[in-house]
């Protein structure tokens, strides 16, 4: 049986004066209009669409490649915006809609944001949801520290990047742990370096204890270990600052003080905001 939203290879039974018809099983013959089909297209071909629902719930096949399927996280630009919702481009002719109530703030033309994309039981279409929390799971029993995972970078944080980890569960990757410009929308790799209590997982773009000291950060290391003043610095310091007490620039300074992190050579977490300094493993 065709599948609504997904990709389906289905056989073309006939001809007609709209289009071609192709066999979609339980849910009947799928209109796939000529603009759709190659020159050479005939019956008997079976051919790779994606199947929608129509204005009046009749499902239409397209050869046309959307930017993400039925069940996935996307990020898309907003083309049409109306009272009732708004409209995204999703690689289709056919776009897709944004309910009002599935946006956590109002959408603006030109704006690019997530979503989820899924099949509305309710209005017997596909749409799309900003609101990411309730798609993603709570938590994911089956990872474990150092494991590779697949993000997806979601949005800009206080504390650094959300990222959809494994197109299942909510990843966080800390400002301090990121030396390159990130994204929302962004695919890349990562690894888990903390799952707390709640499930909530710590994301690390670097390989997990394998991580060694360059020139830079061993400097950098010994003279937050001599000078308490240095140990105020962090990633928003001003510039000028941060050379007058390490004699590093800024970008130097925060990769450095990122792979000292990682390394388990210092910890960032005091009350008073200061960089401890920790004993090194024999």
């Amino acid at each position: 049986m065709a599948q609504i939203g997904r990709y389906n290879k289905l056989k073309v039974i006939r001809k007609t004066g709209v289009g071609y018809f192709l066999d979609g099983g339980e849910i009947g013959d799928i209109l796939m209009p000529y603009k759709y089909a190659t020159p050479d297209q005939k019956v008997g071909d079976v051919l790779e669409v994606i199947v929608y629902l129509d204005q009046e719930e009749r499902p239409v096949a397209t050869t046309e490649k959307p930017f993400a399927l039925i069940d996935e996280f996307a990020f898309l630009e907003v083309v049409d915006v109306l009272p009732f919702g708004a409209f995204l481009d999703w690689g289709l002719t056919k776009q897709l809609f944004v309910p009002l109530a599935e946006m956590t703030r109002p959408l603006q033309l030109g704006q690019f944001c997530m979503v989820y994309i899924y099949f509305d039981e309710f209005s017997s279409r596909i749409v799309a949801s900003t609101k990411l929390e309730k798609f993603l799971d709570k938590r994911d029993d089956s990872l474990k520290v150092a494991d590779e995972v697949d993000l997806m970078i979601w949005a800009e944080s206080d504390l650094g990047y959300k990222a959809i980890v494994n197109y299942s569960v909510q990843g966080l990757i800390y400002r301090s742990d990121v030396f390159k410009l990130l994204l929302p929308g962004q695919k890349l790799k990562g690894y888990v370096s903390k799952i707390r209590e709640d499930g909530k997982i710590d994301i690390s773009l670097e390989k997990i204890g394998h991580l060694k000291l360059d020139d830079i950060s061993e400097r950098l290391l010994d003279i937050l270990t001599t000078n308490p003043q240095a140990r105020k610095l962090n990633d928003k310091s001003d510039p000028d600052l941060i050379y007058q007490l390490t004699h590093l620039s800024k970008k130097n300074f925060k990769k450095a003080l990122g792979i000292l992190y990682k390394a388990g050579r210092i910890d960032l977490s005091d009350k008073k905001g200061d960089i401890v300094i920790k004993e090194a493993k024999a």
